[in-house]
């Protein structure tokens, strides 16, 4: 097989935006394009890249070769297989490109061309999850009637199995879960499949908010910092690079985001003042920042979370800015952020998972 035929389905010219780039990862549910101008191969493009840029303020609109790293690490055409296969396993990477004198790519090893059966080595991060699985799930009426959310089946596993698979790819093995609806049911089915993990469950007296049980954490937790998600999504992403981003720019809380897209089916109009005309966009799209859900939060906080009061993660942050704290936003393409808040996204995340 050429090469490529190989990529033809992860190839992207030098002028495509990036935004059209991720588009294409998670289309392709990739994480990595090849990048040509022309036919003359200029780089590979990877998630982190385009993470990278957006951190840094970069307009997603720009054209890829906006941002395009050309020093990344390759392997030569006169390089044996047994080296191509160390380099990868020692640089973690999915994939090596093979170069010829001439800069040409002359072949592609993927992760699975030396380990079919085997997922890529992860980085061993072993920090506590805390899942947040008191709601009552209301929007997912009337399936919560029966089974809580975080029970609710993704395919052969329920999305607490699913959140916990994740995680432990990291090295995470201590779980805190945040139970009050239906927690009998949570704990009887959790402590049923003798995973080998350390669950804990502790539960609210009262509903306390998103952030308000937080407090029961204090003198459980041991590490630093500790990862806190909500019991309906999943986020597909390389866990370790939100830890090296909250910890590199010393956050105090680390906010993973959605890049989320909207099409306005009208012409939108931009105004000045006495409502003169500035600028007028046909039908544009909109690429927002959208919660998804997902946090990397300092163990310190947890002494500014009022005892036994309702209290929002958000009033957390709130707090936090006003405190001149540090918080951070890690950007994760919209395909790879899965909600099933309500049945529309549930329906969405079986199908994509």
């Amino acid at each position: 097989m050429g090469v490529r035929k190989k990529i033809a389905n992860r190839i992207v010219r030098l002028d495509t935006s990036i935004f059209e780039c991720l588009q294409k990862m998670d289309a392709e549910s990739v994480k990595l394009l090849f990048v040509y101008d022309n036919n003359k191969f200029c780089s590979i493009l990877t998630i982190g890249d385009i993470q990278r840029a957006i951190i840094r303020n970069v307009d997603i609109g720009n054209t890829v070769a906006t941002i395009l790293d050309t020093n990344k690490i390759y392997s030569s055409e006169h390089d044996s297989t047994a080296k191509i296969k160390k380099l990868m396993i020692a640089e973690r990477t999915e994939c090596m490109p093979v170069i010829n004198k001439q800069g040409d790519l002359v072949n592609v090893y993927f992760w699975t061309d030396f380990f079919p059966s085997r997922q890529t080595i992860r980085a061993n991060i072993d920090l506590p999850v805390v899942i947040m699985a008191g709601g009552a799930g209301s929007r997912l009426q009337p399936l919560t009637n029966i089974l809580p959310k975080p029970l609710i089946p993704i395919r052969e596993k329920s999305m607490l199995e699913e959140i916990f698979d994740r995680f432990a790819c990291y090295g995470c093995t201590d779980f805190y879960i945040s139970v009050n609806y239906k927690d009998e049911l949570i704990k009887f089915y959790i402590n049923s499949l003798n995973l080998p993990l350390n669950i804990h469950f502790f539960k609210e007296n009262k509903p306390l908010g998103t952030a308000g049980s937080l407090t029961m954490m204090k003198k459980r937790l041991k590490s630093e910092h500790f990862f806190v998600t909500n019991c309906d999504i999943l986020i597909e992403q390389d866990y370790s690079e939100i830890l090296q981003y909250h910890m590199e720019n010393n956050h105090e809380i680390t906010i993973v985001a959605a890049l989320k897209n909207y099409h306005i089916p009208y012409g939108v109009v931009e105004t000045g003042e006495n409502g003169i005309l500035i600028d007028l966009q046909e039908k544009p799209d909109i690429t927002l920042k959208v919660n998804s859900g997902m946090y990397l939060l300092k163990k310190s906080l947890l002494n500014e979370i009022p005892e036994n009061v309702f209290f929002h993660i958000t009033d957390l942050i709130k707090f936090v800015q006003q405190q001149n704290g540090k918080i951070g936003v890690f950007p994760v393409s919209e395909g790879s952020w899965k909600d099933m808040g309500e049945w529309e996204n549930y329906f969405n995340m079986i199908n994509r998972t």
